[in-house]
């Protein structure tokens, strides 16, 4: 039976499941960040490699084929340079490397092709027509163009925070929100310990939570910012689609990472009445299965697996 490596390179974790063709998910285990940018490609690819040693006995390879989808491959020659280093690592004989947006699709559309859109701890969208064309965006934070997820609408409510309390700009809860949540006696205090390096620049992520209860509850700067956050899911949908000619087509449009999945009302009724606009052909649908299930369905697709085995891999990796 051929089997596939399945791998999940986030921020903060790296899930991995060895898969059969039927679908049965082998083994299954998880593993420390992936970030290349920070550590560099030999010691991102070395984290995946010892949660294989641990997960699975005996020396590489683990599988027939690699089917990893990552965090951090956010352009072709970052897919192509830790596609490289694990075909040295002899972790398979064949490898392909994406972006997680790649496996987000896979994960929530009923076939493979659509839009995905991910806000998480940053923002990135990609879309496959039913002819196989892709478009995507480089992602590389403000200096190409993106804004928001967790850690952007924690910088804007600590922004928005500091100028509230030192009387630059408009009153507004988020003061209290930040202070009450790093239990500070000040916002200024929240700021002078994240440049002393006493609070990570991580933890910003956690204000997203917070910031979207005090838009519901009407304050106006936290509403702008939820405002914001909906309009940039919408143009990335609505430009990938347009890239792609899909306007005019009926496209699932995938929502993931966790400011999404949350669910919250004001932001989910916001990007639904966006795209209804722009997109009238569009059907959203928000993820309900974890990315590693993309991944092992992106590599069961390369194999030739059939439905039913990739029937069973979603069931048993959903739940």
């Amino acid at each position: 039976m051929r089997t596939v490596l399945a791998i999940d390179g986030g921020n903060s974790k790296t899930d991995v499941a060895l898969v059969g063709e039927d679908g049965s998910v082998l083994a299954r285990g998880r593993g420390g960040g992936f970030q290349p940018q920070s550590t560099g490609v030999t010691a991102a690819v070395e984290e995946v490699r010892r949660t294989l040693a641990a997960l699975l006995p005996g020396p590489p390879p683990y599988a027939d084929h690699v089917a990893a989808y990552l965090a951090g491959a956010d352009l072709p020659v970052e897919e192509e340079a830790l596609r490289t280093e694990m075909l040295a690592r002899g972790l398979a004989p064949e490898v392909v490397v994406g972006n997680d947006t790649f496996a987000l699709l896979r994960a929530g559309a009923s076939g493979p092709w659509g839009v995905a859109v991910a806000c998480g701890a940053g923002v990135n969208a990609v879309g496959v027509s039913p002819t196989g064309e892709v478009a995507r965006f480089p992602a590389l934070g403000r200096i190409t163009g993106d804004w928001g997820g967790g850690i952007g609408l924690g910088e804007e409510t600590l922004w928005h925070a500091v100028r509230a309390e030192d009387g630059r700009g408009p009153a507004t809860a988020l003061a209290e929100v930040v202070r009450t949540w790093f239990g500070m006696a000040s916002v200024n205090d929240v700021a002078l310990a994240l440049h002393f390096g006493k609070l990570s620049p991580d933890r910003l992520i956690e204000l997203a939570r917070p910031l979207l209860l005090a838009a519901r509850d009407g304050d106006a700067v936290a509403m702008s910012l939820v405002e914001r956050q909906a309009q940039e899911v919408i143009v990335l949908a609505e430009v990938a689609m347009r890239r792609l000619d899909l306007l005019g087509t009926p496209t699932e449009v995938v929502l993931g990472g966790g400011v999404l999945t949350a669910r919250d009302p004001l932001l989910s009724g916001l990007i639904e009445n966006g795209l209804a606009r722009c997109a009238p052909h569009a059907k959203i649908v928000v993820v309900d299965v974890p990315p590693i299930a993309g991944a092992a369905l992106l590599g069961l697709d390369r194999i030739g697996a059939g439905q039913s085995a990739k029937d069973r891999v979603r069931y048993e990796l959903g739940s």
